[in-house]
């Protein structure tokens, strides 16, 4: 009887060998990923390239920053994937709170917005990387596995812009004026130009009114525009001018 079971033991371990007699690896656990992004069909496209991968799928969904710090309140993927601009805080906010909480966090942009005027802006708050959403499916899956591994992406263009500031060269391709802006007075002129008051965007940044008229004046300033309706006019073309690109 005893033989008997060593034997069957013997056969259930032989059961787990492969031909070579090695172990059969275990399937690794799936890295999660979550998304962040305020249009559904995005969503829900990325998700379904994703989830058909062996090795990642997305735990979560959040159409706004707030719905995607609630999601990390409770439990923390591996990694997050957000667009730049969205209801409320922008991705650049979110990006910059997720870094003070999650150091570590692998954070990758996925926007439609040129990277020229926005990846090192994201790079700065704390992301690994910044993809175009007109890059093909295999491309962000091949950027996604280079964030979770650990190294950073952008595209060869920005990385040379990237080491030419760095060197102290001049930045290569065209500049835009809405450069000259800190991340701040970045976000006050967007919410302008979004067509909020100066108390609305006070709320959404939470500054107080006379912090915002501080930011206006700098943006005038940086901007060489004369007076508060030039400032509002260039603010709406600007964001109309990136709707139009998106």
């Amino acid at each position: 009887m005893n033989t008997e079971k060593r034997a069957a033991r013997r056969a259930r371990s032989t059961s787990t060998r492969s031909g070579t007699g090695t172990a059969t690896p275990v399937p690794a656990r799936k890295r999660q990923i979550l998304l962040v992004d305020d249009h559904p069909m995005t969503r829900e496209g990325l998700a379904a390239i994703i989830n058909r991968q062996a090795d990642i799928m997305v735990c979560c969904e959040a159409s706004n920053p707030a719905e995607a710090m609630s999601f990390l309140s409770k439990s923390k993927p591996d990694m997050i994937i957000t667009d730049m601009t969205m209801p409320g805080r922008s991705g650049i906010e979110l990006i910059k709170d997720i870094h003070a909480m999650l150091p570590d966090m692998p954070m990758l942009i996925l926007s439609m917005h040129d990277e020229m005027l926005y990846a090192e802006r994201a790079l700065r708050a704390g992301a690994r990387g910044y993809l175009m959403k007109d890059a093909g499916s295999a491309k962000v899956l091949e950027v996604i596995r280079l964030v979770l591994s650990g190294q950073s992406y952008v595209s060869a263009q920005m990385s040379a812009r990237v080491l030419d500031a760095i060197t102290g060269r001049r930045p290569r391709g065209s500049t835009s004026p809405i450069e000259k802006l800190s991340d701040r007075e970045f976000e006050v002129f967007r919410l302008l130009g979004s067509g909020k008051s100066t108390k609305e965007v006070a709320q959404a940044l939470n500054l107080s009114t006379k912090t915002v008229d501080v930011h206006r004046g700098r943006i005038k300033e940086k901007l060489q525009l004369k007076d508060a309706p030039s400032l509002i006019h260039h603010a709406v073309r600007w964001v109309e001018t990136q709707a139009a690109a998106s």
